[in-house]
């Protein structure tokens, strides 16, 4: 095969590519500032309430923001460094929290459950078009960013804690007001951006990508 020939293939193997499938710099840089945002919101520290041994943070609010700003996948990416960072060791966590005890401990669940609250919320929003409104954010993350996060969270607390299911699940009520307020804070924050900035619509950035944009 002529040198042409090879490029002429390699151009029509490239093309076919379907540029929804590339992860630009772009993106990168995206999921890193969305890391970082989760952690800087764990600044401000912990607070615990009736005696429960899961604090309240402001990082979840940045779960709910990441899923919704960036989608499914880039959503669940950003979380997924943040939690490998705090892994290694980082502390990343509010509280000044990090390293792989925090894996073992009564907060594990939720702590893992921001991957896929993240990726739900996401999801959620997406299918929402180019223009989901304020009402599907607000339902994006109480599924995704509330819902789901307690699904794992609850579980775990209990069987780590050695509490009953009931009396878990009873004490982490304490967080629902809290977390509500951060839903609606979200989806009202999100819906502004995405006004001002269409690209932060999870779905016109997906199209854009398509089409060969950055």
């Amino acid at each position: 095969m002529t040198d042409e020939g090879k490029a002429s293939t390699g151009s029509e193997e490239e093309a076919a590519v379907p540029a929804g499938r590339r992860f630009p710099a772009g993106d990168l840089a995206r999921v890193a500032v969305f890391a970082a945002l989760i952690a800087v919101l764990g600044l401000p520290g912990t607070l615990n309430v009736f005696g429960d041994a899961v604090p309240i943070t402001l990082q979840t609010l940045g779960v709910m923001l990441t899923g919704a700003i960036l989608g499914t996948w880039r959503g669940a990416l950003a979380v997924a460094v943040l939690l490998v960072l705090v892994a290694a060791g980082l502390p990343l966590l509010a509280g000044g929290r990090g390293g792989l005890g925090v894996f073992t401990g009564p907060s594990a669940g939720f702590l893992i459950g921001w991957l896929p609250g993240a990726a739900v919320t996401g999801w959620i929003v997406e299918r929402g078009g180019r223009a989901p409104g304020t009402v599907r954010l607000l339902v994006a993350c109480l599924l995704g960013g509330v819902g789901v996060v307690y699904l794992l969270g609850v579980p775990v607390q209990a069987a780590v804690t050695g509490l009953s299911l009931g009396k878990t699940a009873l004490l982490s009520a304490a967080f629902l007001p809290g977390d509500v307020a951060k839903a609606i804070l979200t989806s009202v924050v999100a819906r502004g951006t995405q006004r001002a900035y269409p690209d932060a619509v999870p779905a016109v950035h997906r199209e854009r990508l398509r089409a060969g944009g950055r």
